[in-house]
């Protein structure tokens, strides 16, 4: 089986290993993965998941306020020692993510987070969308799966564009953390406040207006 750059792609950013590594991983395990992780850790390759599984319950709730408290954010990252939480460090990721949450607006940290009542209502939505599309059914399935990682990417923060490197996702910056510092780290839960938010007001562009800001 021919290994995707997706898939590639995919086992970084969900282990921190290096993209040979995770191509050879892919490779041996035809694909496949979860098996890919797993021989990523036995040769210790996977800085991520080698930490994974340690306890993360020191760190901060780190807070950003924008446009003179128009957007408000609380953010919990947690870290293995108390030292690392305050290491300045720790403190810029933590300031780095909740300016994100305040820009990108997402509605939950991963993807498991989503209920599931939402999803099958989503997937039914694109199902409908495909078939509207007068796309053959025998591949609506497939055509579902992959909007369904868009709405994932829109909405998840793990999986979200990083605002100030694109380039890179909330959670491969997540796995560079964790590889740097060299401790466990877990984006646990976050709250962001929009001043007037279900009301009805003229749409505003927070990620402009928040790299704008960033950038003076």
């Amino acid at each position: 089986m021919a290994v995707t750059a997706s898939a590639v792609k995919e086992l970084r950013e969900r282990t921190g290993a290096g993209m040979l590594d995770c191509k050879k991983a892919l490779d041996e395990t035809n694909g496949d993965i979860d098996k890919a992780i797993a021989v990523l850790r036995e040769k210790g390759l996977s800085a991520a998941a080698n930490k994974a599984g340690r306890v993360a319950t020191e760190g901060v709730v780190e807070s950003y306020i924008h446009g003179g408290g128009r957007i408000g954010v609380l953010v919990e990252i947690n870290c293995e020692t108390d030292f690392v939480g305050k290491t300045d460090q720790f403190k810029e990721f933590a300031r780095d993510i909740a300016m994100h949450i305040a820009a990108a607006n997402p509605k939950y940290v991963r993807r498991e987070e989503v209920p599931s009542d939402e999803l099958e209502k989503e997937k039914e939505i694109l199902k409908n969308q495909a078939l509207n599309e007068g796309k053959p059914e025998k591949i609506v399935e497939k055509m579902v799966e992959g909007r369904i990682n868009k709405y994932y990417e829109e909405y998840c923060l793990l999986e979200q564009p990083f605002i100030k490197d694109p380039d890179k996702t909330i959670n491969t910056l997540l796995n560079e953390k964790i590889s740097t510092i060299g401790e466990n780290i877990s984006i646990r839960r976050f709250a962001r406040f929009e001043l007037g938010e279900g009301l009805e007001k003229k749409q505003d562009n927070f990620v402009e207006e928040v790299m704008s800001q960033v950038n003076k």
